[in-house]
Formats: structure tokens, sequence, C-alpha cells
């Protein structure tokens, strides 16, 4: 089997250069970005001039992609947004998903070129959404992999635990169809054996069940009469490593085996000689306010009042230790946004761009493409850390190798 890759949401490559650093084997037939209410395509822009400006290579909002004229594929990826993914009946047109919801797009593509793996990236909100009913978007997703055979696997992975300079959660979700052989080495397995040891994640990203979690375990036989059903009706507590497999969801918290020798440090990644544009001037105070403890007094639409809350955050924050999560809003005067005291000259300072590149594994001045430079941080902000990708594509390059 082919390794052909077809890449939704594409951003700047992230997916791209990290299967491309586990095999040069991959072959990428087809890839979208689209940024909705942007005249000008950064992003799209940053792809094409690292990978080129191909006819393969669509610049279109994925909603009007006819899903025919994708090519082929072995391996479909994406880092797709957390949503609402309730359904609903409409008439005469049968079930359908909200109007604009990404998700909907990759199943209309299972559905229509039945690619044999899938791997997608989210939020690890995602395990939990929406708060009025838990679980039950995760479980519109199981329930549309069901329906079109396929098993599932997934895995809260924070980048600090096994090595790189960030603490950033994510989950990753790999599917695979039923009829794959690699599904067929896996039919004597039950489901926390298949977490624990002959799973995907595990040979990569080794975790055990260690006695502080052991209860937090759940399962549940998926049975719906349609996706409305699941819609209505679906709860779950997902814990941080599950499988769907013939018709059962299994999940269970598991405990990484952090890798602390080898972990890298914040500090490991900052740049010497910072150009004076990135050091703090005068704004003390400000900072201090937004990163220090505080109980703020709130009067709700109704009138009803109530005390928002929040702890301090480091400040500045210590280059000893992985970053924290990096987020879309990284360039801007933020609580999120990290400072620190620069190493040569002790002056506080915020990250650059190069900076935030590394901190998400991409070479220097990747995203130094033309685009604003508050849209780098942005898109480091979105992106994924690529050497998790770089692993993982190492196991499902292996994994096609084995397929006939």
């Amino acid at each position: 089997m082919e390794k052909t890759v077809v890449e939704l949401f594409a951003g700047v490559g992230g997916f791209r250069l990290g299967l491309s650093q586990a095999s040069e084997e991959y072959k990428f037939v087809w890839a979208n970005q689209w940024e909705p209410s942007k005249k000008i395509q950064h992003a799209y822009a940053c792809y094409t001039h690292h990978f080129g400006n191909y006819e393969n290579h669509s610049n279109e909002d994925i909603n009007k992609v006819d899903k025919e004229n994708i090519p082929d594929h072995s391996l479909l990826v994406g880092g797709f947004p957390c949503q609402d993914y309730s359904v609903a009946r409409t008439g005469a047109e049968g079930i359908q998903g909200k109007k604009g919801v990404l998700w909907w797009d990759i199943h209309d593509i299972l559905v229509t070129k039945k690619p044999p793996f899938v791997l997608l990236e989210n939020v690890d909100r995602l395990l939990k959404s929406p708060a009025k009913q838990r679980g039950r978007d995760f479980g519109v997703i199981l329930a549309c992999f069901k329906e079109l055979n396929y098993t599932v696997e997934w895995r809260v992975i924070n980048a600090a635990d096994y090595g790189f300079p960030q603490r950033r959660r994510r989950v990753f979700i790999f599917a695979y169809s039923n009829v794959t052989q690699y599904y067929g080495l896996l039919t004597n397995d039950n489901h926390q054996q298949i977490l624990l040891n002959s799973g995907f994640f595990q040979n990569a990203f080794p975790a055990f069940l260690d006695d502080k979690h052991v209860k937090y375990k759940s399962e549940q036989i998926l049975e719906f009469n349609d996706l409305i059903d699941i819609s209505n009706n679906f709860s779950m507590s997902f814990y941080n490593s599950g499988i769907m497999k013939d018709g059962l969801i299994y999940t269970q918290e598991l405990t990484p085996y952090k890798l602390d020798k080898q972990t890298a440090l914040l500090k490991d990644i900052l740049e010497a000689d910072v150009d004076k544009k990135y050091f703090l001037n005068g704004e003390l105070i400000d900072w201090e306010y937004m990163k220090g403890a505080k109980k703020i007094e709130r009067t709700n639409k109704t009138g009803y009042k109530y005390t928002f809350a929040e702890g301090p955050i480091a400040f500045p924050d210590p280059i000893d230790r992985p970053a924290r999560t990096m987020l879309t809003s990284e360039s801007s005067k933020n609580r999120s946004t990290h400072i620190i005291a620069d190493p040569t000259t002790g002056t506080l300072r915020k990250l650059t761009p190069v900076e935030c590149e590394r901190l998400n594994g991409f070479p220097d001045n990747w995203t130094n493409t033309g685009m604003p430079e508050k849209f780098r941080y942005f898109c480091m902000g979105n992106a994924l850390v690529v050497g998790l990708v770089e692993k993982m594509g190492l196991n499902i390059s292996n994994i096609i190798d084995k397929e006939k």
C-alpha cells in the first residue's frame, strides 16, 4: 500500500512536516487550507512557500469542495476545530449536522473516499463538551466512525511529558478501517490490553495505570438508532486514553512515563541578541496585574452578582521548565502571553516569533514568508507540536508497510 496522504486544515504544514520527517515515503496527494473571513490567506501562502503552489493544494472553503474530486489516499490527517457537533433531522434531507461545522467535511470524505487510516488532532476539551451533556460531541464522532466500520483509539498527549519544551495538551485520534490487516492483528486483544500494550499510541507515548487513577475508567456499548439518538441522549465520561472497537467504548486515565532527563526546557529554545522591540517598556504594573491573582465582583445580564476569581501566573515565566501552552494571542498584551527574563540582559521581554516556532518544533523563520508578525504568532498558537506527529508518522509508516 502506498503512503498517500490528504491533509485537511493544513495551516502552515505541521502535519506534513512531521510526517515528512518520519518517512520520505509519504506522498501528499492533496491538501486544503482556508482561513474564513481573510482577504489574504497568509497560512496558505506559507504552506505553498514551503511545499509548492500546485493544483493539489486547495485554498477553497472545504464546505464547498466536491469530495469526489479529492484523490484516493491511505491516510487522512488534520487538526480540526472543537465545535458543536449536534445533529438534527431535516425532513427530506435526512440527518444533518450544523452548517459550517468542519467535522462533517471529514465525515463526508470518510464516506466518499474510505481511507484505511485517519489521524486527527483537537483540543482535549473535545472529550468533555458540551458541559450540559458531557462527552456528547466525541460520542457523535465515535458513532460516525462506527457506522463507517472503523475502530478508533485516542490519547491526550502533553508534549512536555515526552521530551518537548512546551506543556501543550492535545487529543490525538487514530482511526483504522476494520478491513485492514492492522485491525486483524488486534482482534485477540481486549480493550485494556490494546491501551496498555499493543495499541497505536503506547509504543511512541508509553503510559501506565497507576494506583491513583485505577478507578478512573468507564465502558459503554455504543448502541443507537441514528446520529440524532446519539446527539440527544449520549453522555459519557471520557478519560485521557481510550478505544472504540466492535461497538464497545472503553476509556481509562493513564499516567505518562515522563522522560524528565530528556525533556527540553524553555531556556533551550531562546535566541540570543534579541531585538529591543520585544522587551517591555514601562508596562510592568499592567503586566503584574494581569498575571496576578484577583477577585472581581461582576453582575450578569439577569442582575445576578458573582465573584470572578483567577489564580496567579508566574511572572516572569521560569525558563528552567517547559513553556506553558502557547495560545493564538501570544503576541498581545495578555495574561496568557509568555514573559521571560532575557538570559543575556535580565530584562523582561516577550518571546520572539522564532522562539514560538521552536516551541512547536518548526524550523527557524518557517512563518517568515511575508505575513504580518502578529499572524506568525497566531499561526504558532494554532499549530501542533511537529515532533509528536513525527513519532506517530513512524508508527503509521510501519503499519502501512504491513498492509497488502
